[in-house]
């Protein structure tokens, strides 16, 4: 296909799949549970992040999380007691654990008491790139960060790809008229939003001619925006959703 082709069919998809219907099945729609704007924020934090695996099971876990928190983490987050955590004891989703749940927690008290908006932690930097890198110093910048949770917060530093941050970024940056995404944060732009690069976005991506490095890295994630960006240099991450139907769906 030539450029405009896969314009033509990546448009075609996103007006597709950009639905409300879409929300239900995905992780996005744990931050859809809330109306508050630190709610929003903190529950799309924990969903993006733990969004590995099946929907269904992310969906459980991000719920079971959540429950745990009395369905109100602003105001766990902000008001909570030594001992209300040890109702986050035995919290388990794949690799994370309650310690990189304590962790979190303490972590988002810390800059809530500093912060009405975790947008605040992402304006640090010129680029996407430093935005993130900074991020990833600034979320273990507190003394009893423990080592193991720093892998469950990807950095472009160690050349990862970024696919949660990127996609939590999506959620609460990009403007959509058909409310799938927030656009609950203004200071940045969607322009600036790199890909979630995912299993299946990659393979769709390749077949389209829009990715053609090997590795799944940071220069990866660049390389597919930059062609995205040729399309819509004002919105270039909405065709997530175009790339990610396309092959949960297995038509490419």
């Amino acid at each position: 296909m030539n450029h405009a082709q896969v314009r033509a069919l990546l448009e075609e998809q996103y007006q597709r799949y950009d639905q409300p219907a879409f929300i239900a099945a995905d992780p996005i729609s744990i931050p859809h549970r809330f109306t508050q704007r630190q709610d929003v924020e903190i529950s799309g934090l924990f969903a993006a992040l733990l969004a590995w695996g099946r929907r269904p099971t992310i969906i459980s876990k991000c719920n079971e999380l959540l429950r745990r928190m009395d369905d109100a983490p602003y105001q766990f987050i902000t008001q909570h007691h030594d001992e209300d955590l040890k109702g986050l004891l035995g919290f388990c989703h794949r690799t994370f654990c309650d310690t990189d749940l304590l962790y979190f927690v303490h972590w988002l008290r810390w800059f809530y008491q500093r912060h009405e908006t975790l947008e605040d932690a992402f304006l640090g930097g010129s680029t996407q790139k430093e935005r993130l890198e900074n991020f990833h110093n600034l979320f273990f910048s507190l003394d009893d960060a423990p080592q193991r949770t720093r892998k469950h917060v990807a950095t472009p530093a160690r050349g990862s790809a970024c696919k949660r941050v990127n996609m939590y970024l999506r959620w609460m940056v990009r403007p959509d008229p058909r409310g799938v995404d927030f656009g609950l944060w203004t200071r940045l732009s969607p322009a600036d939003l790199i890909c979630p690069c995912d299993v299946h976005v990659e393979r769709v991506a390749r077949r389209l001619g829009l990715l053609e490095r090997k590795q799944v890295d940071w220069l990866a994630a660049e390389e597919l925006t930059a062609h995205l960006r040729t399309f819509d240099p004002l919105d270039p991450v909405k065709y997530d959703f175009a790339l990610f139907g396309l092959g949960v769906e297995g038509v490419m």
